[in-house]
């Protein structure tokens, strides 16, 4: 049972965190407005993966804390981990979601499709989404890299 559990829990956290690292193919640079337009649509779909695996991930890593002999709470690792898995939610709901929303209305119109290039204020919007992507990820990679070496102290 134990096992399944942390299959579960190292699934669930892939699948998790996944679309922050895909968000970066979807949001790249050289990409015409209307290509913009369905990598924001495709966003939103994806959205849906880390509300239920990053949760499970969470909900299960509880449970295996308290099952297993990890020792304090406390440690680099464990409160790390779980730290910077809530400053990614918040980064990703109170930033990034704000952004590619913004973005999102404001290319609903099929006309704004057909544009060359956003405005400033939209091209903007795109590169803080896109830098905040960047910092989501790289917190993302610290918490594989906190999970798998375990680390008591830095």
């Amino acid at each position: 049972m134990y096992k399944v559990l942390v299959l579960i829990h190292v699934l669930s956290a892939i699948i998790g965190v996944g679309p922050t690292f895909f968000a970066h193919v979807l949001f790249k640079k050289e990409q015409s407005v209307a290509e913009l337009s369905i990598s924001l649509k495709t966003f939103k779909k994806l959205e849906f993966f880390p509300k239920i695996g990053g949760s499970l991930a969470v909900i299960t890593g509880i449970i295996l804390y308290f099952v297993g002999d990890w020792g304090e709470i406390t440690q680099l690792w464990l409160l790390g981990s779980l730290v910077l898995y809530i400053l990614i939610q918040v980064l990703m709901i109170g930033f990034i979601g704000r952004y590619t929303r913004k973005l999102r209305t404001y290319l609903s119109d099929p006309n704004r499709t057909k544009l060359d290039a956003l405005p400033k204020e939209y091209q903007s919007i795109f590169n803080r989404a896109n830098q905040w992507f960047w910092i989501a990820s790289s917190m993302g990679v610290l918490i594989f890299v906190l999970m798998i070496l375990k680390p008591a102290v830095l």
